[in-house]
């Protein structure tokens, strides 16, 4: 089991990032809760990860704390939510904003996420009340955000935040219904990323 990562980020396109540890590089998903504390330039960092070995493939995910980690496993022991729909809960809330609407019963604010209806917010609620209180749940508020993303040379960073956010779960409408209001000029891709998914709470 791979269960941490020290290396350098040479390229990024959220939910998806390359990691070159001593020139081996690792193809990383992770949550956009993870790209906005990743620094700049050739600074190291360090991922705490989790494999995921299926019939088709083995997907590796990376987190920039062991409690957004512990917190992802503990979602994928819920019926019905799988890699995809554990990085979207991670990358819509923070671990402590998650804690707060399952504690509270709050269904709506869950649903909110793409893909988790209500039968899926009411499980994670039963489900994942006693978890949390055996998790290392700390709050994740003002983490610095990544000023650069990564420039692509034929997109421009709200087209890849559209991608991005259709990766992360949300249909094409939704993703543009998002993103609308945002004054994208000077934005780097995360930062509108960032913008649209506070727009949703």
């Amino acid at each position: 089991m791979i269960g941490m990562l020290r290396g350098r980020v040479v390229h990024k396109q959220p939910p998806f990032l390359m990691l070159d540890v001593n020139g081996v590089g690792y193809e990383i998903e992770a949550p956009m809760s993870t790209f906005y504390k990743l620094p700049l330039g050739e600074e190291p960092v360090i991922l705490h990860t989790h494999l995921a070995i299926r019939e088709d493939a083995h997907v590796l995910y990376g987190f920039a704390s062991e409690s957004d980690r512990a917190l992802f496993r503990a979602l994928l022991k819920v019926s019905g939510v799988g890699g995809k729909m554990a990085l979207a809960i991670l990358s819509g809330m923070t671990a402590e904003e998650f804690s707060l609407a399952v504690q509270a019963g709050d269904a709506a604010a869950l649903t909110r996420l793409p893909g988790v209806g209500k039968k899926t917010a009411e499980r994670l609620i039963v489900e994942m009340r006693d978890r949390l209180e055996k998790l290392d749940v700390v709050p994740t508020s003002g983490a610095p955000v990544a000023a650069a993303a990564g420039k692509s040379r034929s997109h421009s960073p709200l087209d890849d935040a559209l991608r991005a956010l259709e990766a992360l779960g949300y249909k094409p409408a939704d993703a543009l219904r998002m993103t609308k209001s945002i004054d994208c000029e000077g934005l780097a891709t995360e930062e509108i990323i960032r913008a649209a998914l506070q727009g949703e709470r």
